[in-house]
């Protein structure tokens, strides 16, 4: 923090200034988000509140890990608009939309790659 202050001092300047910290006892700190998750284990947590507001300073041992894929709902009119491209049937059109999350174009490409040549 500040070099060569007393901690009693530099304490008793916070409180001063109505700032007050206390370790928080957590072990572990997850920060989720759509592309994945932040993973802090054998967190150091401490909570900061100053001037009605809070924060939080947190270190530890991080690790990332990847974040479950959204699932995309394929709406019935985009299932017909690639079976009509395409020719191919319900379930191949559905497939194909799950597979290029809901993108029509990709979907009819993919099906029309994976038929046979005669």
């Amino acid at each position: 923090m500040m070099p060569n202050i007393d901690p009693r001092q530099l304490k008793s300047m916070m409180d001063k200034m109505g700032i007050s910290s206390r370790e928080i006892p957590a072990t572990r700190v997850v920060i989720e988000s759509r592309g994945g998750n932040i993973v802090i284990d054998n967190p150091q947590v401490v909570e900061i509140s100053a001037q009605g507001s809070k924060s939080y300073q947190i270190s530890g041992i991080i690790r990332e890990e990847a974040g479950e894929e959204e699932k995309v709902e394929i709406r019935g009119d985009d299932v017909r608009v690639v079976m009509e491209q395409s020719g191919a049937d319900e379930a191949t059109a559905r497939k194909a939309l799950e597979s290029t999350n809901g993108d029509i174009a990709a979907a009819i490409l993919k099906i029309e790659e994976e038929e046979p040549v005669d």
